[in-house]
């Protein structure tokens, strides 16, 4: 645990400013995203603020919550920030990696720009937004670009997305309660849809601690009993919402981080700061105090910020660290499969009494 401390923390929360999205932003002439503002970005600026912040790697990302763009430019776009992000990798090695963007929701140029980047420029995953053009992962919309990652066991991080504009009229900020709205249900539908159960290789990481889904975790569990998921959430609800890794970004809080104790593995949890949207020392800081009120123990906190991240990017480890296994997530057995076609009809007939 000392040696994880030393080595520093791993933030798979790191946003970049590519060159690409300073050109977009200034065709729209707009400086924002999803209502907050986008900062001056300099890469001497940003390894700075690594050192500053403790930080050993940051797995970088650049996303457009927002924002509409047409199939060419946005395919440009990826393309684009997928090698500035590798150029800067190649520049700071083992200090820099990259969740290269695919441009979505155009499903053909996703699959193009995610082969591309996944095995010609070495990205360690792609990052896609929860909802695209209002169609949320796990649409059948988005099957091909599944199959290409399941191929390559690919980790996939989970950014939120907000509409154009505010959809009910409410007048609070799309940025605060859009984002914990957006990922909760991109979650439910990578789970009820069976897309979590068909390309079972891939590994999710839901930013901002899963949004809302984790409080409505029982809940949403109801539909172990509902006819129509029976054939896509065979293994049950809770089986694959324990699969999802979450990161810490904009949520610690000893009420949040209670709940998701009683939820996921301690392994699940990773560390993620939102910067430089977000000030990573708030999130630190709050580590801190988990700690210190003996809420979590230093080598709880060591496993978040350092070692879990490892299990998923063990080509960031340093000499002597070990590095636990991931587990194997199996696609439902055969012969569970046979009992849920025996009884395929009971479950029929009891969902018609219901009704």
């Amino acid at each position: 645990m000392a040696a994880a401390a030393q080595a520093g923390k791993i933030d798979v929360h790191r946003h970049l400013v590519t060159p690409a999205m300073d050109e977009l932003l200034a065709h729209r002439g707009s400086r924002t995203l999803a209502g907050f503002a986008v900062p001056e970005w300099s890469e001497v600026a940003f390894m700075a603020a690594l050192q500053a912040d403790g930080i050993q790697t940051a797995i970088t990302s650049v996303v457009l919550p927002g924002i509409q763009a047409e199939a060419a430019e946005l395919s440009a776009f990826s393309r684009s920030s997928n090698e500035f992000s590798r150029e800067l990798v190649e520049r700071h090695p083992k200090r820099l990696g990259f969740f290269a963007h695919v441009p979505l929701p155009f499903t053909a140029q996703a699959c193009a720009e995610a082969i591309h980047a996944l095995d010609v420029l070495k990205a360690d995953g792609v990052v896609l937004l929860a909802s695209n053009a209002g169609k949320f992962l796990g649409d059948p919309l988005f099957d091909e670009l599944m199959h290409e990652l399941n191929a390559r066991s690919a980790v996939v991080f989970v950014h939120p997305n907000v509409p154009a504009r505010d959809p009910l009229g409410l007048g609070t900020p799309l940025g605060v309660v859009e984002f914990p709205c957006d990922i909760a249900r991109a979650g439910l539908n990578l789970i009820l849809s069976g897309c979590m159960e068909r390309f079972h290789k891939i590994r999710w990481i839901l930013s901002h601690a899963g949004g809302f889904l984790p409080y409505v975790a029982w809940r949403i569990s109801l539909a172990n009993t509902m006819q129509e998921f029976g054939d896509t959430a065979t293994q049950g609800v809770l089986t694959y919402l324990r699969r999802f890794y979450l990161d810490t970004a904009t949520s610690v809080s000893r009420p949040t981080m209670a709940t998701l104790g009683e939820l996921i593995e301690p392994s699940q949890l990773l560390f993620g700061s939102d910067a430089p949207f977000a000030p990573e020392q708030q999130t630190q800081a709050q580590i801190g105090q988990l700690v210190a009120s003996g809420f979590w123990s230093a080598g709880q906190a060591a496993r978040v910020e350092r070692s879990n991240a490892l299990s998923l990017f063990p080509a960031y480890r340093q000499p002597g660290e070990t590095v636990a296994a991931l587990p194997v997530y199996q696609q439902e057995s055969l012969s569970s499969q046979a009992k849920r076609q025996v009884l395929a009809p009971l479950r029929s007939l009891a969902q018609k009494l219901r009704e």
